[in-house]
């Protein structure tokens, strides 16, 4: 069972927004990392961004059975249906995850609290800090 720890965030919200994402195999080593700076968005829309990126590359590299861990509570809810999702910019982002599912033989979604995220959380915030440093030294 591999592992993906994800989160997004922006500042405000919508605001700056980036994406932090790491996978573990079983014996938790580190397959892969990364984090990207994707605008301007919602909190909401930079969790989803952030989850379909790693579910992605998961794909990609074959990985069959899957444990994704994330400190959005509402989006972990919404993908177990416990919550509807009523935000049309969210809705084609939870259809691509459920589109995503389809290539797993087994895959869950967990929340956890932000502490236990904080690889994910600093892949987020150096990706925010680099792009706003970036923009800042233009200016």
């Amino acid at each position: 069972m591999y592992n993906l720890y994800t989160d997004g965030g922006s500042r405000g919200n919508p605001g700056y927004a980036a994406i932090g994402y790491l996978c573990f195999d079983e014996n938790k080593k580190l397959v892969f990392k990364g984090k990207e700076f994707i605008g301007v968005a919602t909190n909401n829309f930079a969790e989803y961004t952030a989850l379909i990126k790693g579910l992605k590359i998961c794909v990609n590299r074959g990985v069959q059975n899957l444990s994704c861990f994330m400190d959005s509570e509402l989006v972990v809810k919404q993908l177990s249906r416990e919550y509807k999702v009523k935000n049309e910019n969210i809705k084609p982002l939870f259809d691509q995850v459920l589109n995503l599912v389809k290539q797993f033989s087994n895959i869950g979604f967990n929340y956890i609290p932000r502490k236990e995220n904080k690889e994910a959380d600093k892949l987020v915030n150096e990706a925010l800090d680099e792009r706003l440093d970036k923009k800042n030294s233009v200016l």
